[in-house]
């Protein structure tokens, strides 16, 4: 019978599980708030000043920009990747190889879909307003305040989201931590080098190019940057806007097949 019950549930997603996987990792955070909030916002700040001073002596504008600005909007992208895909990974793995959590929270009236899906979205509201710390450093160092700004924790939930879920995925995937180092040397390492956040792409051979055009976090750069110091580029930005949301759907379906395939026997 409980088997029945949980099948027929599978496929929905009812307000009050999610809200009940929510309010718990609100209040779990509580209580590490300050280490998790220092890592995911120091790195990306020592990026941008390393970058925006390093390179910025000697390279001091690109594309009409001060490098600083360039790379101050270039860090938003890659803080949002370190606060989504890392917590989604690592957490996820943690929660339901070790600390059993997941398990706990199943015997609820919750199932795999709707615990999924709150965890993104929990991963995705950090890594969305992580990712407006660097612009912050940046406005201290010369970037001008723009109403575009208002924009970017929302277009940072939205890729966060999808990254949340890439991260969750390759925890069900995974079988042990050595695993991880596959995915990010293969696959974060590439996509971060190739997502124009600290250089321009324009150089780069076409191929790069096309694969660039792929990159989901490409995508959220160019549109952090026109936000922010370009302006809307129309229907363009709208297609980055759309590649960004058809990534989040893909891999949330995707981490529900894998966190399934892991908790479900």
């Amino acid at each position: 019978m409980a088997v029945a019950t949980r099948t027929a549930r599978i496929g929905r997603l009812e307000r009050p599980a999610l809200t009940g996987v929510l309010v718990r990792e609100i209040v779990n955070y509580s209580s590490y708030w300050k280490s998790s909030t220092f890592s995911s916002t120091v790195e990306p700040t020592i990026y941008l000043l390393a970058f925006g001073f390093g390179f910025g002596s000697l390279v001091s504008t690109i594309g009409g920009i001060d490098y600083v600005d360039f790379v101050g909007t270039g860090t938003v992208a890659t803080a949002v990747l370190f606060s989504s895909a890392f917590p989604g990974m690592f957490g996820t793995f943690v929660k339901y190889q070790f600390q059993r959590t997941y398990d706990a929270i199943l015997a609820a009236p919750v199932d795999t879909e709707e615990l999924v899906t709150a965890e993104a979205v929990w991963i995705a509201t950090r890594a969305g307003v992580y990712g407006c710390v660097p612009m912050v450093v940046a406005m201290f160092f010369g970037l001008d305040p723009a109403w575009g700004m208002l924009a970017v924790p929302f277009i940072g939930w939205i890729a966060g989201f999808g990254w949340a879920n890439f991260g969750i995925s390759v925890a069900g995937f995974s079988k042990s931590f050595e695993n991880f180092n596959y995915v990010v040397s293969a696959v974060l390492t590439p996509l971060f080098l190739l997502a124009g956040s600290f250089f321009p792409l324009d150089d780069f051979p076409q191929w790069a190019q096309v694969l660039a055009q792929l990159n989901p976090l490409h995508h959220l750069v160019v549109l952090i940057r026109d936000c922010v110091i370009y302006g809307w580029d129309g229907w363009k930005d709208f297609l980055r806007l759309g590649a960004l949301i058809v990534f989040g759907i893909l891999m949330w379906r995707i981490a529900i097949f894998a966190m399934e395939r892991k908790l479900i026997d």
